[in-house]
């Protein structure tokens, strides 16, 4: 399906699998020559400052890395995506309440915090072969014991080695990926990947709960597989590169200074992309988390016909990254955006009015089609008005901090549903698009095509385009009135 990205790209300007060395060898991406070649601004893909923007297909090595990633990016949907399909049994299973079961949601947020902060520092030390061994290592730390189906106490605390790994891999190949050329389609199949784990996990859990009548925690064995083969996979796919490899394309991008973690926090522009990351992927999971626990007791739903809706939801939202990534980078990432979270809301809105089951299953589908592009663009979008030597902790911190929404909200739907019922699902998530909204709008840049790489050439500030935009309106108004 990748394959697909390269059509009507002339030679030369996207490159091949075939591209060699001079010397006919396939090129290894950790001997390219550090250059300032410029790319094309139609195609959405951030300039390189100081660094040649990587290809996704210039060598065998990198064909390979790339879809190593977009695996591990399907293991991470599929984890993910699971828990909510399996809530329902995990609280028969422990007789426990809303708040409590909740907890499996709260605890990851701990990891992926842990992921933000470490990120930089892992990379420095370890290379990105310290994320690949690292990332399923932890996923497999935390999934082994829940084919015990141990005490539940024990489950939040285990979940919090898949939070960890979860976000040290979105962290990390976000950052690689946002970085190369024709950035947003290629985020658009990597999170296409997470929402392809995130419509098929489910679907298998559901499966071998409601059809099977195996227990819930059976589904586990199969994640120890997959996790096992992604061990395997990544660390032969960026075995070579090490740390060394990492500090000496660091050096070459800024002068040969180190660029910390709290140089780059210092950036209103981090804590902005990651509060709207945060807020996204908490109204993602939480809708994936709880819409079959919705459609259970408020829509009446029957369970296997409840477990097929959120795969409806995940499957929307793996169609849009794909689609719509060839779309947004086109008419510009802050007007695409804009345009996806209020069409996002109207969807919303009805998906809690309108009280049908056949009518919140298609508003749910076409809900995720339009939040599937949100993650990929935010990570363009920072990269277009970053540094390029903020980009690996920027990007990093950001994903990481923003995989935490995929805890924290869904765990405060939980807790609230356990005295108001589970109704409360659909005004939190209307109000997390709406803030999310208000934060893209904060972004610099206007909603002009061009407008991210211009704010960063000009210096322009946050929430400079979002007070010209309201001073605008305001000139109207007076102007109408005095007319």
């Amino acid at each position: 399906m990748a394959a697909d990205i390269t059509q009507g790209v002339p030679d030369g300007g996207y490159g091949s699998p075939t591209d060699k060395a001079p010397s006919g060898r396939l090129e290894d991406p950790e001997k390219m020559a550090i250059s300032g070649d410029a790319t094309d601004d139609d195609t959405g893909t951030p300039p390189a400052e100081t660094q040649a923007q990587q290809r996704w297909n210039e060598s065998a090595v990198n064909i390979y890395r790339f879809f190593s990633s977009i695996y591990a990016f399907i293991l991470m949907g599929m984890t993910d995506g699971a828990v909510g399909a399996l809530l329902p049994y995990i609280e028969t299973y422990y007789t426990i309440s809303y708040t409590v079961v909740s907890l499996v949601f709260l605890s990851p947020f701990v990891g992926y915090l842990l992921a933000a902060i470490l990120n930089n520092l892992i990379h420095h030390h370890f290379g990105q072969v310290g994320v690949a061994v690292l990332g399923p290592v932890s996923r497999l730390v935390g999934i082994i014991p829940l084919v015990f189906h141990p005490p539940y106490p024990a489950l939040p605390v285990v979940l919090l080695f898949t939070g960890f790994g979860n976000g040290i891999e979105d962290s990390a190949w976000n950052a690689w990926i946002g970085n190369m050329q024709r950035a947003n389609e290629l985020l658009g199949f990597l999170h296409g990947a997470y929402g392809l784990g995130a419509t098929i996990g489910p679907l298998i859990a559901t499966a071998m709960v409601t059809r099977a009548g195996l227990p819930w925690y059976t589904f586990y064995y199969v994640m120890i597989g997959l996790d096992g083969l992604a061990l395997l996979l990544l660390t032969t796919a960026f075995w070579r590169a090490t740390a060394s490899v990492h500090r000496a394309q660091h050096r070459a991008a800024n002068g040969g200074k180190r660029t910390t973690t709290r140089t780059v926090l210092r950036s209103p522009i981090v804590w902005l992309v990651a509060l709207f990351l945060l807020g996204y992927v908490g109204a993602e999971v939480s809708l994936g988390g709880w819409i079959v626990t919705f459609m259970l007791r408020v829509r009446g739903a029957e369970p296997f016909i409840a477990g097929l809706t959120v795969t409806f939801f995940w499957l929307g939202l793996t169609v849009g990254r794909v689609a719509l990534g060839f779309v947004t980078g086109r008419i510009g990432e802050k007007l695409a955006i804009t345009v996806y979270l209020l069409l996002s809301i109207a969807l919303q809105l009805l998906y809690w009015l309108v009280p049908n089951f056949a009518a919140s299953a298609v508003f749910v589908t076409f809900l995720g089609f339009f939040l599937g592009p949100l993650f990929p663009a935010a990570i363009v979008a920072a990269t277009k008005l970053l540094p390029s030597d903020y980009h690996v902790s920027a990007i990093g911190f950001a994903a990481a901090f923003g995989g935490g929404g995929a805890a924290l909200f869904p765990f405060a739907v939980g807790a609230i549903a356990q005295s108001k019922g589970v109704e409360v699902l659909q005004p939190v998530c209307l109000a997390i698009l709406v803030f999310i909204l208000l934060m893209w709008w904060l972004l610099p840049g206007g909603l002009r095509m061009g407008g991210l790489e211009n704010a960063r050439d000009s210096g322009e500030k946050v929430g400079d385009g979002f007070r010209n935009s309201v001073g605008w309106l305001r000139s109207k108004a007076t102007g109408r009135k005095l007319g």
